[in-house]
């Protein structure tokens, strides 16, 4: 019997702007890498900030917003972009890390002199799934390509140096057929690893036996699994995913 999973939908509602190009067609070209990270997700969980939180600073009269939110997957990150993205700008200049995969724009800025210092600020505060846009109000003053990369890069570290963050683990979805004399022990073993999704199914084809689906931490499954061997006194079938 398969085990019971959630499946979150992201549903938002887009204007006519692109991830791509938020408000101009002189974007520059998206930036696009595979791989790994120094910072990346140690097995099974990651941090990141637990709600959007900004930046404000003025550099040579230019006023730089950094906002920073957590996302999920580009489709997440195009409903940040577009929530957060002033059209009325000279530019919103972003990048993203989800896993091993991160993009980022620079919106018009010189190449490499926006959206890869905002990236760079993501790797090194160790936060992961999070997406940081950058814009800018010019105020007459040009900055020169190390001006802007300082800028850029610096409000964006102070943006996520300020954030709030949240350890997530992610959960392995687990199922375990058990006689209806043992429940009391399993549900009070599942209640102790604080596992979540419970649900029960009697339609096992086997008299007197119940399937119970969940979903544990991944650094608990093991401990579960032998917790419940210990107290049930006889052979047990789990089921992963």
């Amino acid at each position: 019997m398969p085990v019971a999973t959630t499946i979150h939908n992201y549903c938002h509602k887009f204007n006519h702007r692109s991830l791509f190009s938020l408000t101009r067609a002189k974007a520059a070209p998206m930036v696009t890498s595979l791989a790994s990270s120094s910072h990346g997700n140690s097995a099974g969980a990651y941090t990141t900030i637990k709600e959007r939180v900004t930046f404000q600073k003025e550099i040579k009269k230019s006023k730089f917003i950094a906002i920073a939110g957590p996302i999920f997957n580009e489709q997440s990150a195009r409903s940040f972009l577009s929530q957060v993205g002033d059209p009325r700008a000279t530019h919103n200049c972003w990048a993203y890390k989800v896993g091993d995969q991160y993009r980022s724009n620079d919106d018009g800025e010189p190449s490499g002199t926006a959206g890869k210092p905002i990236h760079s600020a993501i790797v090194s505060s160790g936060l992961d799934r999070v997406m940081v846009v950058v814009t800018r109000y010019f105020g007459g003053i040009k900055l020169g390509t190390g001006g802007l990369v300082r800028a850029y890069g610096g409000v964006a570290s102070e943006c996520l140096r300020n954030a709030p963050t949240i350890l997530v683990k992610s959960k392995v979805p687990m199922g375990v057929e058990v006689p209806f004399e043992l429940l009391g022990v399993l549900y009070h073993q599942l209640q102790s690893f604080q596992v979540e999704d419970i649900k029960q199914d009697y339609d096992t084809g086997k008299d007197g036996v119940t399937m119970v689906t969940f979903k544990v931490d991944f650094d608990r499954v093991e401990n579960l699994e032998d917790a419940i061997k210990a107290n049930c006194s006889r052979d047990i079938v789990f089921y992963k995913h």
